[in-house]
């Protein structure tokens, strides 16, 4: 398996984890300004890892 192949199914873990964490986030919420900005960063956080690592191992050729 590619190095790289590796790394981008890290990412893409690591995106899912961020935007399971957003949904948890969004569900006990009580609406305060804190509570806002962490939704907003954690799930830009994991939009940009999942894309980033779905583009990764799509993109990378599978080389024996």
């Amino acid at each position: 398996m590619n190095l790289k192949r590796m790394f981008g199914a890290l990412l893409t873990l690591l995106g899912i984890g961020g935007l399971i964490y957003t949904a948890f986030v969004f569900t006990a919420t009580s609406g305060s300004t804190r509570d806002i900005k962490s939704l907003v960063v954690y799930g830009m956080l994991g939009i940009v890892f999942f894309i980033s690592g779905i583009s990764l191992v799509k993109t990378t050729k599978d080389e024996s």
